[in-house]
């Protein structure tokens, strides 16, 4: 059926027939056409924004898995970090202080970790920053696994050339580990009775009077009796420079001369000589110059057991000597 077109005419107030040229329609086509285009576009436009389709969701639900895996695999990465940072200060301030070992430097550590190209490389792909992050982390992590284990293989080796110097070197708690609390680490203190602040050469373990107090390696008892302000004190000569003192006993059960192993009792804790309350006053020399006992502990001790005790010496200002 044919269109009729009609116009109003206010003149004559009637609607006259008009007869519209081809450009006419063709212009009111396209009008139409353009609207239905626009709203068509307007259509898809909405369903894109508000919608995904069964693909886009199954990418996004795999990508938030993909995120939750990576953030559970950073974390689990960060604490062995932090796990092999423990080994490596063990390594240098036990293993190796004990067989009289230079600790690794850190170019021998981390040496082989400058190939800067690989990881501009990493940081072209999608998600660069991340990946570039976390492979930075892994290499490091890998570096320092080699390395320490290189380091226990040369202690191994000298271990084993050294088992009677192993037998005499401090490497246990002078008390069971149950039976005190750190009340001083090792370091500058402000003196109990004087209230200068000094040098405080070894550790304060407080516990009960009459704690059994054990020998830390094997030696000759070159000291014991009254020892001024040490109070009654046990001097035990290990051999390879190494001496321990054992201080402010209330009671000695050994002799001068006398050889003992570690793990033997030698005394009784208490409160003799210049103290305030029952502990063990605890040393470690090595040429006659006083070292951190804390770094001597390697063979009753669990990895935890230490890093809890290296917090407690070091927060620990309560002198009792």
């Amino acid at each position: 059926m044919k269109n009729v077109y009609y116009k109003y005419n206010p003149e004559t107030d009637n609607y006259e027939r008009i007869y519209p040229t081809l450009k006419d329609r063709l212009s009111d086509f396209a009008r139409v056409a353009l609207l239905a285009l626009v709203i068509a576009a307007a259509a898809v436009a909405v369903v894109f924004l508000c919608y995904d389709t069964p693909t886009e969701q199954t990418l996004r639900a795999e990508n938030r898995q993909l995120k939750t895996q990576y953030n559970i695999l950073s974390r689990r990465l960060e604490n062995s970090i932090k796990v092999m940072g423990n080994i490596q200060n063990r390594d240098d301030n036990f293993y190796r202080v004990m067989m009289q070992m230079d600790p690794l430097s850190r170019g021998q550590r981390l040496a082989g970790l400058e190939n800067e190209q690989r990881y501009r490389d990493l940081q072209s792909l999608s998600d660069g920053k991340l990946i570039t992050d976390l492979t930075r982390r892994l290499d490091y992590f890998d570096r320092c696994l080699y390395a320490q284990s290189l380091s226990f293989d040369q202690l191994r080796e000298m271990a084993s050339k050294q088992q009677d110097k192993i037998d005499h070197i401090p490497s246990v708690m002078p008390l069971n580990i149950d039976d005190y609390t750190v009340a001083s680490g090792y370091g500058y203190r402000r003196d109990p009775v004087y209230g200068a602040t000094a040098m405080h050469q070894g550790l304060d373990f407080a516990a009960k009077n009459g704690t059994n107090v054990y020998a830390t390696a094997d030696g000759r008892i070159s000291v014991a009796d009254w020892k001024g302000g040490y109070g009654n004190c046990i001097d035990i000569d290990h051999g390879y420079n190494y001496t321990t003192r054992y201080a402010h006993l209330s009671k000695i059960t050994v002799n001068e001369g006398q050889m003992v192993r570690r793990g033997e009792k030698i005394g009784e804790v208490g409160s003799t000589g210049k103290s305030t309350g029952p502990h063990l006053h605890y040393e470690v020399r090595f040429k006659d110059q006083p070292q951190n006992p804390i770094n001597y502990y390697f063979m009753d001790i669990t990895p935890e057991v230490y890093a809890q005790m290296i917090r407690t010496a070091e927060n620990a200002g309560h002198v009792m000597d």
